[in-house]
């Protein structure tokens, strides 16, 4: 009796109260999370897992040694995947950095690219920490993680340097500006592990490759990175 009446007042509040579409903002069927079906199975997917050689992969040739690199979606300005990650990142939508976290793992868990035994999420400092409340990176890696059976480890890796946005720096500069920003947690390093390092978009990756050289600092590490989105 109770489970009817819940159900029925969940259907209600549905009515009146619709959740929303992350990425088209159309309210959700009963039945479908963070996505509605066509956003789900029509965001344009780069299918890059399926590929060794790709254009998010490029990005690090040369730089740092990396078993593979992914991004689930492509990134373009004013469009859907961009309001997708926008909430997740500036609207408390937590949820949605678990939900694409776990298509992602799931869609990985049969291909190529490599399995990972820890998921390492791209930290922020402290400071930006405290002034948004959360990373939304945690939230990716978590919801992947999850589907892949893997450890999540967010203190894997931290910030020891507050840096100045990226956004409006030349590619080079962006680099300079990441030396020597992240250091490792020794007390939480496992030697000898297949480690899938994740942020939310790349665009240059000097953010990923600063991070990537740090856990790349734990003996018999094979790292690998993904995103949400790449731009």
């Amino acid at each position: 009796m109770k489970t009817r009446i819940k159900k029925m007042s969940d259907d209600l509040l549905w009515i009146f109260y619709p959740t929303l579409c992350a990425a088209c903002d159309r309210p959700l069927l009963m039945g479908e999370e963070c996505l509605c079906t066509f956003c789900k199975y029509y965001l344009p997917r780069t299918h890059f897992h399926l590929q060794s050689i790709n254009p998010v992969a490029k990005h690090f040739w040369g730089k740092v040694p990396i078993q593979a690199a992914t991004s689930y979606y492509y990134f373009s300005k004013g469009e859907k995947v961009q309001r997708l990650i926008h909430k997740l990142k500036y609207k408390d939508r937590k949820d949605v950095g678990m939900y694409i976290g776990q298509l992602m793992g799931s869609d990985m868990k049969d291909s190529p690219f490599p399995k990972p035994d820890i998921v390492v999420p791209v930290p922020l400092h402290e400071k930006k920490l405290k002034l948004r409340g959360y990373n939304q990176s945690d939230f990716i890696a978590e919801g992947f993680a999850k589907s892949m059976n893997a450890v999540f480890e967010p203190q894997m890796v931290y910030r020891n340097k507050e840096t100045e946005t990226q956004t409006r720096k030349h590619r080079f500069d962006r680099y300079m500006n990441m030396d020597n920003v992240f250091s490792i947690n020794k007390e939480l390093a496992a030697s000898d592990k297949n480690i899938l390092l994740i942020d939310d978009v790349i665009t240059t990756g000097s953010t990923l490759i600063s991070c990537a050289e740090a856990l790349l600092e734990i003996p018999g590490t094979k790292l690998s990175i993904a995103s949400i989105a790449c731009a």
